[in-house]
């Protein structure tokens, strides 16, 4: 069995072990040492990364039929005895969200009596899901403030293997599930979970606990938190942006919110207005069209296609047309490369629209669909699009008379 120097002492980076065994795992090799400071994936916490002599560790894995840590390498190790050195920086950013954690999710039982049901540590933020949805803001703002108070106290964390006989003295937040002894991670008067992860030595090394934002997940709710350095550069980020934001609007970033307020609802009045202004437009033009339009057999066709407008535009008009009784409607609009078309008509002619736009694809390629009384098509050229009404104006004036 592999002896797991993480489990003694999580600052510890480097050292020295005997190679057990080496095999082939996929496209890369797997080796086994007598001692070892690489965490494995487990516990929601990822594993660790490094070097084993010149070959960098990848990924290390658990046995857990055996007991021994698979070290998974990208390169040649040698054999016998190796020089082991884990990432630090990685090492203490998980020590920090996984110590985080324990202190938040003791936090939230103290304070609203919310159990953790599950913990994730991403690699850019980490996750607590909790056993009850109905948490306030002004709640979580309370719990945040809580929890970031034992890490100014600077408590001490430990770790030490219980016997499963001695459990009873100890106020674990959670019971474990696995046999034999358990390590136990205290948070000094305040914690005691049962965790084979790696922890800071004390609170204070935690840093900052910040609550960066929560997702309901049915009766449960999702917690997204950042601990030391990744709430610094969460919080450098912001701070960036609303500078930013606040130089671009020649205001200080108190005042900030309120000015894009304003504008947001400014914005909203004026895209009311021109939705007005386009729906009149649409009615005026239309007007048009139907005055110009070719009359067959009492009905009449509306032939046109666009080049100065987006076909959203084109759709209105249609709708517009197709309003007044006995009207075709054939319109175009000619993209900077591809061209569609919209064919419809009113509910008192009974011509199948899907028809006449198969007519008129199969001679200027493209295709579409849709119903009885509007099909939409596209991808022929934008030069063919005028053919493609002509074809479709001709279909539908043989069936008109």
């Amino acid at each position: 069995m592999t002896r797991k120097l993480y489990q003694e002492d999580s600052y510890t980076v480097e050292f020295t072990a005997q190679m057990l065994d080496k095999r082939t795992h996929g496209k890369y090799t797997a080796v086994i040492l007598d001692q070892t400071c690489f965490y494995p994936t487990g516990g929601g916490q990822p594993h660790d990364t490094g070097w084993l002599n010149d070959a960098r560790v990848i990924d290390v894995i658990a046995d857990e039929s055996t007991g021994n840590v698979l070290h998974i390498i990208d390169g040649e190790p040698g054999s016998g005895q190796v020089a082991g050195k884990i990432d630090w920086e990685r090492r203490r950013d998980h020590a920090q969200q996984h110590t985080g954690q324990h202190i938040l999710s003791e936090t939230f039982i103290r304070e609203l009596g919310a159990q953790t049901v599950s913990f994730h540590l991403g690699e850019d933020a980490s996750t607590i899901d909790l056993d009850r949805n109905d948490i306030t803001d002004a709640e979580l703002q309370a719990v945040e403030n809580a929890a970031n108070e034992i890490v100014f106290l600077n408590k001490p964390v430990k770790a030490q293997f219980v016997e499963r006989d001695d459990l009873d003295q100890i106020p674990l937040r959670k019971a474990p599930t696995v046999a034999g002894p358990i390590r136990v991670v205290e948070v000094e008067g305040f914690d005691w979970s049962a965790c084979g992860g790696t922890h800071c030595n004390a609170t204070g090394q935690v840093g900052l606990i910040r609550i960066s934002q929560t997702e309901r997940r049915a009766e449960q709710l999702r917690v997204t938190f950042l601990c030391g350095r990744r709430a610094l550069e969460d919080y450098r980020r912001r701070a960036t942006a609303l500078a930013q934001i606040a130089t671009y609007l020649t205001t200080g970033y108190e005042e900030a919110p309120a000015i894009i307020q304003k504008m947001d609802e400014d914005s909203r009045a004026c895209q009311r207005q021109l939705q007005e202004a386009r729906e009149k437009l649409a009615a005026g033009e239309a007007t048009t069209l139907l005055v110009e339009a070719e009359t067959v057999n009492g009905k009449r066709i509306v032939a046109r296609a666009f080049d100065d407008r987006d076909f959203q535009s084109v759709k209105r008009l249609s709708m517009q047309l197709r309003e007044e009784a006995g009207i075709v409607t054939l319109l175009g609009w000619k993209g900077p490369e591809k061209g569609q078309v919209l064919f419809a008509r009113s509910e008192d002619i009974d011509i199948d629209m899907r028809e006449i736009l198969r007519e008129a694809c199969k001679t200027v390629g493209g295709g579409g669909g849709g119903r009885e009384d509007a099909a939409q098509g596209g991808g022929m050229a934008s030069a063919r699009v005028d053919e493609a009404l002509e074809i479709a104006r001709g279909a539908v004036s043989t069936r008109l008379t």
